[in-house]
């Protein structure tokens, strides 16, 4: 698996940005959003249980990780048709604020090493990477345990300070000076 201070690989994949099939659909490569802070987050399957939920999350925290000039994006390996199906069908994911990525070629999943041996699918791994293209956060959980998207926000608030954080620090307390 791709660690920390290693460069997010490249990529070319479509995404689904709406619920209606005749504007449903973007290009989107790793130069998209070059520039910015990025989250990606990837889930196993569509049309599953505990995904959804994790999704969701994220898509209502999306403004947060907006106020701090991140784009979210959701990644699997299911096609963009699926992710387009499950979209008009799960009332939580029909207006999500970005957009859920096909890896069907499982080329991302595969660079970064968390292609899900006997499942096929992509683990449940998140990727916080900064402006320059470098990760800077890696969390994987099993497939049957979801994330916490407000611990990625807070970590991804403690990597914009650019100092040294405790534990359990948040945005708008201390960090902590160094020898």
């Amino acid at each position: 698996m791709l660690a920390i201070g290693q460069l997010f690989p490249a990529f070319h994949v479509k995404g689904v940005i709406s619920e209606n099939s005749e504007d449903a659909f973007i290009d989107v490569t790793h130069t998209t959003h070059q520039g910015k802070w990025q989250v990606f987050f990837f889930w196993p399957k569509d049309f599953t249980f505990v995904c959804p939920t994790e999704i969701a999350e994220f898509g209502r925290l999306n403004q947060e990780f907006v106020d701090r000039d991140t784009k979210v994006l959701g990644v699997s390996t299911d096609s963009e048709f699926v992710h387009l199906a499950w979209k008009q069908q799960k009332d939580e994911l029909r207006h999500l604020p970005f957009p859920m990525l096909s890896d069907i070629k499982r080329e991302l999943t595969e660079g970064l090493g968390i292609l899900d041996e006997n499942e096929g699918v992509a683990q449940r791994a998140t990727f916080i990477v900064d402006p320059a293209g470098m990760i800077r956060f890696v969390m994987v959980t099993d497939l049957n345990v979801g994330r916490n998207p407000k611990e990625v926000l807070r970590v991804l608030d403690a990597l914009q300070t650019d100092e040294l954080c405790p534990c359990n620090w948040q945005k708008g307390e201390k960090t902590l000076e160094g020898a």
